[in-house]
């Protein structure tokens, strides 16, 4: 896979621009992997055997350049703290691709906060997919324990967006 350093740099410019964290590429047997964040880094590909490294990539690393007078860290952040699940606490996800949304209008409320009472049928939020304001509402009765889905940012389908206690 031959990759010039203007090829590269447009990708950069894309993953910023449509918000990507992580880009893997692999193409006959040669892997391209891009990380935004602390650090970016461009993986040397994975080579089969019996077949010459190329040139271009190897060993190739782009990093950012610090920020002034920011001091590099030295040490890698904690892992994160394994979650114990409780049995009554249930999940409420996203049904589709979109924007998720906490209150119907930039100045409202939120329609439910952490240890807000639900019930059945009550609105939680609005996901908007393709330019439409789908009510997402709640097929079970409980108590908000976490807001999982963050406000205005993108969502998945099956991405968590609450954390409910059954009650």
């Amino acid at each position: 896979m031959e990759i010039d350093l203007k090829q590269l740099r447009e990708i950069m410019r894309s993953l910023k621009q449509f918000d990507v964290t992580e880009l893997e590429i692999e193409k006959d047997g040669e892997r391209i992997y891009l990380r935004r964040g602390a650090e970016t880094t461009l993986v040397a590909p994975a080579i089969a055997p019996g077949i010459a490294p190329p040139t271009l990539l190897a060993g190739a690393s782009v990093m950012p350049p610090p920020a002034p007078g920011a001091a590099s860290p030295s040490v890698p952040p904690p892992p994160p703290v394994p979650r114990v699940e409780d049995p009554n606490v249930v999940t409420i996800t996203s049904p589709f691709v979109g924007t998720f949304y906490r209150a119907p209008s930039p100045d409202a409320s939120p329609f439910v906060d952490v240890g807000s009472d639900i019930r059945v049928g009550q609105v939680l939020c609005i996901v908007e997919a393709m330019k439409l304001m789908n009510e997402i509402e709640s097929e079970i009765a409980g108590t908000i324990v976490e807001v999982v889905g963050e406000n205005g940012k993108p969502v998945e389908y099956g991405d968590v967006l609450f954390r409910v206690r059954k009650g």
